[in-house]
């Protein structure tokens, strides 16, 4: 299952909804990305992306990992437009028979999500705006699996 949204989303309450049904279940690994502000200075990351395009990608990809390991289910849920730092901006969750899946299947959903998903990301610093490049090591994280 696959959300992309404006609106905030309640943690908790997405990971009971995912593991509603799930009794078959062993493991079911989660992460959650947040708007950090490292250097004192981002005000706020603004996300773009295109509402047909962004999905596809998305239902791709957790496909691509639901056969790739033995899962039970997959949801993601990635947010757009202005967030502040401490704000979330994705979600991951997955489940498994077994621990190993859940974690390397998440993982994997992860390095996409960071890397390849087409969304494009403007940081609003307190000097002025920037689009945040594409970074050699997230590629690198991508290219294990």
């Amino acid at each position: 299952m696959v959300q992309v949204q404006e609106a905030a989303f309640d943690l908790g309450a997405e990971l009971d909804s995912f593991g509603t049904g799930l009794a078959d279940m062993g493991a079911i690994v989660s992460f959650t990305g947040v708007v950090r502000d490292v250097d004192g200075g981002l005000e706020a990351m603004e996300i773009e992306h295109y509402p047909g395009m962004t999905a596809k990608a998305l239902e791709a990809i957790a496909a691509d990992a639901m056969g790739r390991w033995s899962l039970g289910g997959v949801k993601i849920i990635h947010r757009f437009g202005r967030l502040v730092p401490g704000d979330q901006i994705m979600m991951v969750a997955t489940a498994a028979r077994h621990r190993k899946d859940a974690f390397e299947a998440a993982e994997f959903l992860m390095d996409y999500l960071k890397s390849r998903a087409p969304f494009w990301k403007k940081e609003h610093l307190k000097d002025g705006a920037q689009w945040v490049a594409a970074r050699g090591e997230d590629e690198d994280a991508l290219r294990r699996w």
